[in-house]
This record gives structure tokens, sequence and C-alpha cells, in this order.
């Protein structure tokens, strides 16, 4: 007998996508109630667990090109949860974040767990433990530098 060959069936981009917006969503909304967004929550537990970071660095660790990164930390530096100062020398600079950054963040990461239990309950912790492997497999495979995230992680 022959194992029939287990083909995908529609596109994988566009599953992925779904799954990511649905996902988002609830995150999203968590996140909303601490006056942040997935992105900024992300980018501020970066900052806060690699500190003091240079730009480029946190770009690589996040996998964003410099212009996104900008952009992303502009927001953080109006809201008073970062601060970007000089580096070593004068043509560098390294991001940090601040008191408020650290209290914002210690907020937000109490709506993050809520998140975090809400998708192990919708999906079950097995799946979420599958899921989080396929991914870092995934990432391994296609051979980018974003197969570990200094994020929040209980």
């Amino acid at each position: 007998m022959v194992d029939a060959v287990v083909q995908p069936r529609g596109c994988t981009n566009f599953k992925l996508r779904q799954l990511l917006r649905a996902v988002a969503r609830l995150y999203d909304a968590e996140f909303a109630r601490a006056g942040l967004k997935g992105t900024q929550f992300s980018l501020l537990s970066h900052v806060i667990s690699m500190a003091p970071v240079q730009p480029a660095e946190l770009a690589r660790s996040m996998g964003l090109d410099a212009s996104t990164l900008t952009r992303n930390l502009r927001v953080l530096v109006e809201q008073g949860w970062v601060d970007q100062g000089p580096g070593v020398d004068a043509r560098s600079r390294l991001v940090t974040p601040t008191a408020a950054g650290r209290v914002k963040h210690a907020e937000a990461r109490r709506h993050w767990k809520h998140a975090q239990r809400a998708l192990q309950e919708r999906l079950g912790a097995e799946q979420v433990a599958a899921l989080h492997a396929l991914i870092d497999d995934g990432l391994a495979r296609l051979d980018t530098d974003e197969t570990q995230s200094p994020g929040p992680i209980d």
C-alpha cells in the first residue's frame, strides 16, 4: 500500500495571514486596555530586555528594517516610554526604557498574560505549544534571524 502524499490546500501565505489577524485581534483588544498596540508592546519588551541597545541591533533582533524601527520608536519616545541618547561615539545612539516605560510595560504585561491565557483556552495548550514548535522550525528552515525573541516569556 502506498501512502498518499499530503498536499496543502489553499495558499499558505493567505492562511498564515488569516491566523495572524485572528490572533492579533485577541492580543490587540487586551493591549488597548493598557493604551498600547501590539507592535508597541513588542518593541517596548525588546527595548527593556536588551537595553541599552543600538537601534541597528534592535532592528535586527526584531526583524525590522531601519525605517520601520525609527517610525515605531518615535511613538514610544513621544509617549515618554523610551529614550534615545548618545552611544559610545558621536555617530551611535542607544535606546533605553524610561521609568514610565517600565511602568507602562508592567501594566501591558498583565494584559498580555490575559491574552496568552485566552489563546490557550481557545486553542488548547498542546495546540499552542505545537504552533510554537512549528513556527520555530519554519523560521529555522527559512534561515531568518527571528528564531529567538527576547520578549516576555512565562
